[in-house]
């Protein structure tokens, strides 16, 4: 009992000197930050209201936390609302993705779409798997044919850690879909899973330059040479900052992927706002016959739409110079598409959103009867099945996400990308926070939630009456005018016929017939 009570009376000495101690520091460290806010000159609010001030910044800074989880509703949040995160989630942890009660989107907001059910719905015996589509079966040596709905869009090793590269890889081999590299060139990681994978090329040139930073063919050839390797795609733009190039804070290059991007180590890595050999479509399509004719594969571009001219004029150049000028694809990026680090004018005031640039450039291409010859691939936000059915249906052939699944992969939207402090590892080379993300769990997660987006797209179709995914057309879709009212997305926004004076083409039909007997 003595040692007891000797250890509570020195416990409660020591603890009431400790307690004066600190109660003296924090009065002197009190005397020192309201000497320096007084004095300083710089903060209006901390001159005028001294330690309090201070408060300011804790408040703006924990104010995202409460908001997310506290005080947005469910379809509130911005860029991605609680609703589509939790349903991404759930689907990559392959738990119950139902909800009760009732729908907590909006019916009647003016813009959004609902699709029409049909009164005889396809039975699941009667329903059908995508049908294989091959891209550049009319002008690469090496098509590429799959049957993928639903792939993952470009995210750079670099913008994105070795776990995260390593998980999106393998999970891709597990659903049967592909991986875009992004403009940071080829990693091991990308092809450790063993995926199907489309090479981008950045206006860097990133993996495939030389010591000046042009095209290397050598490099090129070397890539091609990797069987997974089986679409290259040049980036002109990407859509949360058209007409700016990729930037990677030096913080973030490291010796790894310094060597994987071919540039020095600890530098900021800026890649130019546009391609310095691509200033004109003339570039720009003998760039894409150019790549084409090194690695004998499919080549398409990337682009946020803005001036749509460009299509009008590309398509006639096309015709002009034969289809062996002709892209494989086009994928078509939205305005309010996501990105490592992006300059906010951009990010909130450049381009064309998906919603209307996706059936504008389908019924370009449509127009001059190319629509056979080049398939097209929406991206943007495009991260629940309602979304991707939309896009399926408005003419596209493919749908790409990269931030539905960073969401598979654990991102919980903190918004700090370009800080190297991503709290779960997905986009930081900081080892303790890379260690949270364990690749072979996460690969089961991006497989996972590839497999149930594509199940909910076709639960779509299939209520729409049709056998799969891709047989959604825009008159299974109607646009909301008003509360009362909707219109037929294929009367307002009708696929065109093929303009008459490209109804007849000679060189290009004999090309495809060509290719036909080949096979």
């Amino acid at each position: 009992m003595d040692f007891l009570s000797s250890l509570a009376t020195l416990t409660i000495h020591w603890g009431a000197l400790l307690f004066v101690f600190l109660l003296f520091l924090t009065l002197i460290s009190v005397a020192v930050m309201y000497w320096v806010d007084s004095h300083q000159t710089t903060h209006t609010i901390r001159r005028n209201y001294p330690v309090v001030g201070r408060f300011r910044y804790l408040f703006e800074h924990l104010g995202e936390f409460f908001r997310q989880y506290f005080f947005a509703m469910d379809r509130e949040e911005r860029p991605f609302d609680r609703a589509e995160r939790s349903w991404a989630y759930r689907a990559a942890k392959k738990v119950d993705t139902t909800i009760a009660f009732g729908s907590t989107r909006s019916l009647e907001t003016p813009g959004d779409i609902f699709f029409l059910n049909c009164a005889f719905p396809t039975l699941d015996e009667d329903a059908a798997q995508p049908k294989e589509v091959c891209i550049g079966e009319h002008t690469a040596k090496i098509p590429y044919r799959t049957q993928s709905v639903v792939n993952i869009s470009g995210m750079s090793f670099g913008a994105l850690s070795k776990p995260a590269v390593q998980a999106l890889s393998k999970g891709a081999r597990k659903a049967g879909i592909w991986m875009n590299t992004g403009e940071g060139g080829l990693s091991p990681y990308h092809l450790e899973g063993g995926c199907d994978l489309v090479f981008q090329i950045g206006t860097a040139k990133y993996g495939v330059r030389n010591h000046q930073g042009h095209l290397d063919d050598t490099k090129l050839v070397s890539l091609a040479n990797h069987e997974n390797v089986r679409m290259f795609e040049i980036k002109m733009s990407q859509g949360a900052k058209p007409g700016k190039g990729g930037m990677l804070p030096g913080a973030k290059v490291t010796e790894e992927i310094a060597h994987t991007r071919g540039i020095p180590a600890g530098h900021d890595s800026i890649s130019p706002n546009g391609h310095p050999d691509i200033k004109s479509i003339d570039d720009l399509l003998n760039m894409i016959h150019h790549v084409r004719q090194v690695t004998s594969k499919p080549v398409g571009f990337k682009m946020v739409v803005g001036d749509l001219t460009f299509f009008e004029t590309l398509c006639e150049l096309v015709h002009k110079k034969g289809i062996d000028y002709c892209p494989d694809f086009i994928t078509i990026d939205s305005s309010d598409g996501g990105t490592g680090a992006a300059p906010q004018p951009l990010m909130d005031y450049v381009g064309m959103q998906l919603r209307e640039s996706l059936p504008t450039v389908v019924n370009i291409v449509t127009s001059y009867g190319l629509r056979r010859y080049i398939k097209i691939i929406a991206s943007g936000k495009l991260i629940v099945p309602g979304k991707a059915a939309w896009a399926l249906s408005a003419g596209a052939d493919f749908v790409v996400t990269a931030r539905g699944f960073l969401f598979s992969l654990g991102c919980i939207q903190a918004l700090q990308c370009n800080k190297n402090t991503c709290p779960t590892g997905i986009t930081t080379h900081n080892p303790d926070l890379q260690r949270g993300l364990v690749a072979a769990e996460k690969s089961e997660r991006v497989a996972n939630y590839a497999a149930e987006l594509l199940h909910g797209i076709g639960m779509i179709a299939h209520s729409c009456g049709v056998k799969e995914p891709r047989e959604l057309t825009r008159s299974h879709v109607r646009i909301i005018e008003n509360q009362s009212r909707s219109n037929l997305f294929s009367d307002i926004n009708p696929v065109p016929n093929v303009r008459p004076e490209f109804i007849n083409m000679t060189e290009f039909q004999e090309a495809a017939t060509m290719e036909d007997r080949l096979q």
